[in-house]
């Protein structure tokens, strides 16, 4: 069984850092693309950065220059770290993985709760 397991969340104030991990297990296949997302209350839940298994990645443009993505492949991990937070960074942050093209399904985490106070 697939599972994704993120940790690293948790509360900061407005300028402050945080780096979330996100561990995948379960699969024989290997990883195709992570990816984080988040999901701010009353809101859907929209991309943060993909990180492709070529190498490329993609960000938002409200986190560009902010944020940093990046991709362990022998350890099945991939992390998030989040600098200059804003308040309206402020979601429950989910990890995404796919195992394409062997397996088609999308996989996610339970997430985890980031809250920046001003």
């Amino acid at each position: 069984q697939v599972r994704l397991v993120e940790s690293g969340g948790g509360s900061v104030q407005a300028g402050g850092s945080l780096k979330l991990s996100c561990a995948v297990s379960g699969s024989i296949f290997s990883i195709n693309d992570m990816g984080w997302y988040r999901q701010a209350p009353g809101k859907q839940r929209e991309l943060v950065a993909i990180f492709s298994r070529g190498g490329s990645t993609i960000y938002a443009d409200s986190v560009k220059g902010r944020f940093t993505m990046s991709r362990d492949n022998a350890k099945n991990t991939a992390y998030l770290q989040m600098s200059s937070l804003r308040p309206e960074d402020t979601a429950v942050y989910y990890c995404h993985a796919d195992f394409r093209p062997h397996d088609t399904r999308d996989y996610w985490g339970q997430g985890t709760q980031v809250t920046v106070s001003s």
